[in-house]
């Protein structure tokens, strides 16, 4: 596993085993600290229908205690980085709809992919397993669409006579997003909350900053080239990496 998409796809594959106590992601090492009781090749062989490379690195016995998960506190922060997303993913499309910037809408949509992970985070915990994978199905196809839909006017755009995108637009409102985003990271590691939905959420908006500083440079090559070519090309990036994402959940649902 090597991306928040695999952990979400690896929990929604595990969901339904009840004897899964909890689950520790280290993405960095690839590993999987599976805490468990009962025997673990069932979780093993589900593990390798995912083809993700499963091997077993040691199974050894746990005698300490299992936190208690304060499922409110959760909740509370996950409709926090959720409405964060939201209002900048109306604040990203509106505004890169007027400046004629694929790189505002982009990163709008991006934001709109966040709000979608932070969903399928709220319902993991609770509901059904069928539940989950329903509501990422509709979340994939959706983001898919969207995906799709920006692609195919960053071509449109490439070949049409649009107008040059304003990049003091761009600054200003990918700067306001990374304000943004930069909240949600904040809230996201004060909480100091180790759960897998929540560490996939943190590194997804960590990501987000990173997007958002393609936005200012995208802005600022606009500016001294005079030409919409730098602001497509971090359209066309963002739509690509959205769309990759899309897929990752439509795994989920399957």
């Amino acid at each position: 596993m090597d991306c928040p998409s695999e952990e979400q796809l690896i929990r929604m594959k595990l969901a339904a085993f009840q004897n899964i106590v909890r689950l520790d992601f280290d993405l960095l090492q690839r590993t999987l600290f599976v805490v468990h009781k009962d025997a673990y090749e069932p979780i093993y062989q589900a593990l390798m229908a995912l083809n993700l490379g499963t091997s077993v690195l040691e199974s050894v016995p746990c005698t300490e205690p299992q936190p208690h998960n304060n499922t409110t506190v959760e909740r509370k922060l996950l409709w926090q980085v959720l409405a964060i997303n939201l209002f900048f993913f109306a604040l990203e499309s509106i505004t890169g709809w007027i400046s004629h910037s694929m790189g505002l809408l982009g990163d709008g949509l991006d934001m709109l992919a966040d709000v979608f992970v932070y969903g399928l985070a709220l319902i993991a915990i609770g509901g059904t397993v069928g539940r989950k994978k329903n509501i990422a199905k509709i979340a994939g196809y959706l983001q898919a669409s969207l995906a799709l839909l920006g692609f195919i006017e960053v071509i449109r755009r490439y070949f049409g006579a649009e107008t040059i995108p304003n990049f003091e637009t761009m600054l200003v409102v990918s700067v306001l997003a990374l304000i943004g985003n930069g909240l949600s990271l904040y809230l996201l590691q004060k909480s100091k909350n180790t759960e897998v939905h929540i560490q996939a959420s943190l590194i997804f908006t960590s990501n987000d900053i990173l997007v958002n500083f393609g936005v200012m440079l995208g802005s600022a090559l606009v500016f001294w080239t005079g030409h919409k070519l730098p602001d497509l090309l971090i359209g066309a990036i963002i739509f690509v990496l959205v769309g990759k994402g899309a897929l990752n959940i439509l795994k989920l649902s399957k």
